[in-house]
């Protein structure tokens, strides 16, 4: 209700004539939910596979027990022990000595990448207190340095796709560019249908698990158990991790252009459907109280 004092009007903070609906606080409830959705979904999928890998790989350690006597089950548990940590520092046990170095240049050269566009594989990392301190430094610098680069390295591939889309659509046609850089069947080939066909040719992986790869590396999400080149029995040629290299970055770019699409679509999407538009600042909207006769008024004397 309003009241009026000495003569003036004001709108009761009690009442609001137009109402509006926060989305941040169902965007937060959302977030949560597809959490626990997608946490409950993983161990529905993974949990009974991984309950089968433990129960062979005990089998089997028991039928090597039984094979080879003169070993007790304490010096196996040692040795497996030495295979994990050769393992997590990037020793590769099928691996002998006429194979390359996980260090040499090329090798190096890649794991910078992976550390400066955050994909962070977790096949290789630094075991030295001098490696793993230069590691954090650099992240520190270069971290920010690839942001501002694959920025305008959006921002060109952007106006390249403005250009382009403006030479394919008629005349009068008003399309968001957006909705063009996500749909462009020719970029979508490029990095996200055509490369997994080269990864299942050259590393031997299925098209499937070659796509699973192309979308977990451009998405810097990396869990680290499918890498390019990382296979000790397959002889690479030295250009196709220099090619793939390329492709990541190219590809970074274009992915983040789609996320950030995506992100925008979303929040469009909640503010119109949980935000009513306040009529008070509408062009041509009533902004006075007398135009608005239905409110409860009480007028006390001056």
């Amino acid at each position: 209700f309003s009241e009026s004092l000495h003569g003036s009007t004001f709108i009761s903070p009690w009442v609001t004539p137009n109402w509006q609906i926060s989305w941040t606080p169902l965007l937060v409830l959302g977030y949560l939910f597809y959490l626990l959705l997608g946490a409950m979904v993983f161990q529905l999928l993974e949990k009974q596979a991984e309950t089968h890998s433990q129960d062979q790989f005990h089998l089997e350690k028991l039928k090597f027990l039984q094979n080879y006597t003169c070993l007790d089950k304490q010096a196996l548990e040692k040795f497996i022990q030495v295979l994990l940590e050769a393992w997590e520092k990037g020793v590769n046990p099928e691996r002998n000595s006429a194979n390359p170095s996980n260090w040499d240049f090329s090798n190096s050269f890649f794991f910078a990448g992976t550390v400066v566009t955050t994909i962070g594989y977790g096949n290789r990392s630094p075991s030295t207190v001098a490696g793993q301190v230069f590691c954090v430094f650099y992240a520190l610098f270069g971290v920010p340095l690839n942001l501002a680069f694959l920025n305008q390295l959006g921002k060109g591939l952007n106006a390249h796709l403005i250009t382009l889309e403006r030479w394919v659509q008629k005349p009068g046609h008003d399309q968001v560019q957006h909705e063009f850089i996500i749909s462009s069947p020719l970029i979508t080939l490029l990095f996200l249908v055509f490369p997994p066909l080269v990864f299942s040719y050259v590393e031997g992986w299925s098209y499937g698990e070659g796509f699973y790869f192309t979308f977990i590396t451009l998405s810097t999400i990396g869990f680290g158990d499918y890498v390019v080149g990382a296979n000790p029995s397959k002889h690479y040629v030295p250009l196709y991790r220099s090619l793939t290299a390329i492709w990541i970055v190219f590809g970074l770019a274009w992915l983040a252009l789609v996320f950030n699409v995506g992100a925008d679509l979303m929040e469009k999407f909640l503010q119109l459907k949980w935000h009513k538009p306040d009529l008070s600042l509408v062009e041509g909207a009533p902004t006075k109280l007398e135009d608005k006769p239905e409110q409860l008024r009480i007028h006390i004397p001056s």
